[in-house]
């Protein structure tokens, strides 16, 4: 069967957003009909990003506390089963100034990837059950950027400086709902670690560093090995790493390791369209 879905992996600074957008592009060259997803988008369908989670009482305390925003949340509030959503991200683009920064935070205080391990766990994973369902007998390809490693890694580890086999089991789960999509795994490789990330955090603005190393040093796993600034951040990148090449060379799932070192893009899109045109001779 040929794939539903390729997912493409790495550390922060590797390209891991040029590779998902190359990829995107070579399947559309090869006329499969694909959807590209990038970290960050809201709409994303077996993920949440930007989206909060409440359970009824905890739906009622919020009712409670902003009774001023009271016809707002009620119209905002989306139903699953006996508990409540809210798309805050989406929300925020939609009304603007017109959603106030007090109900924002108390929003965001909810979001899913500020709960406990468990609860994000059986959240997302019923997510990704969910998209699996659906797409299976679909015909589109989903081109899905950082969200099946880096997400339950950055949670477990790098959050809730959870134990290995925890973080580990967590993905390995995922692998299995996603098995019957046939999956290929690209994960893009740096030889010089210490070198991308300096990289990206000289190119990209100082808000995303400043928030990336304040995330990673003050709390979970930073924050129990004291580590400080940007040197501290390597370190537990390196962590990171170690732990993601133990879980990659775990999966049953189709993975290769590909290796974007040279920044080169053009040579990269070749390297890239040679195991692309492999993959799909082979499963086809």
């Amino acid at each position: 069967m040929r794939s539903k879905l390729v997912l493409i992996e790495g550390l922060p600074g590797c390209g891991k957003t040029t590779t998902a957008q190359l990829v995107y592009e070579i399947l559309t060259e090869m006329n499969i009909t694909s959807q590209l997803f990038l970290e960050g988008n809201p709409e994303y369908p077996a993920d949440y990003d930007g989206v909060a989670f409440f359970k009824k009482n905890e739906c009622d305390e919020l009712l409670n506390t902003h009774e001023k925003f009271k016809d707002l949340l009620s119209n905002l509030m989306i139903k699953q089963g006996n508990d409540y959503i809210i798309e805050y991200r989406k929300v925020k683009i939609e009304y603007g100034p017109n959603f106030p920064d007090e109900l924002l935070h108390a929003v965001f205080k909810h979001d899913i990837y500020e709960l406990s391990l468990d609860q994000n766990r059986k959240l997302i994973t019923e997510r990704w059950m969910k998209f699996a369902d659906r797409v299976l007998n679909g015909a589109d390809t989903f081109v899905f950027d950082c969200c099946f490693i880096q997400n339950p890694v950055t949670m477990g580890m790098i959050k809730h400086d959870a134990k290995k086999e925890d973080v580990i089991s967590y993905v390995i789960e995922l692998e299995t709902i996603v098995a019957p999509l046939n999956p290929l795994l690209l994960y893009v490789d740096q030889n010089d670690l210490d070198h991308s990330f300096r990289k990206a955090v000289k190119e990209r603005p100082q808000e995303w560093s400043e928030g990336f190393i304040e995330y990673y040093t003050n709390q979970g796993y930073g924050k129990k090995q004291n580590y400080k600034g940007l040197e501290g951040t390597l370190q537990v990148l390196k962590a990171r790493r170690e732990l993601e090449e133990k879980i990659f060379n775990g999966f049953n799932i189709t993975k290769i390791k590909v290796d974007n070192s040279s920044y080169n893009k053009n040579d990269y899109k070749q390297v890239l369209k040679g195991i692309l045109s492999n993959y799909y001779k082979q499963t086809n």
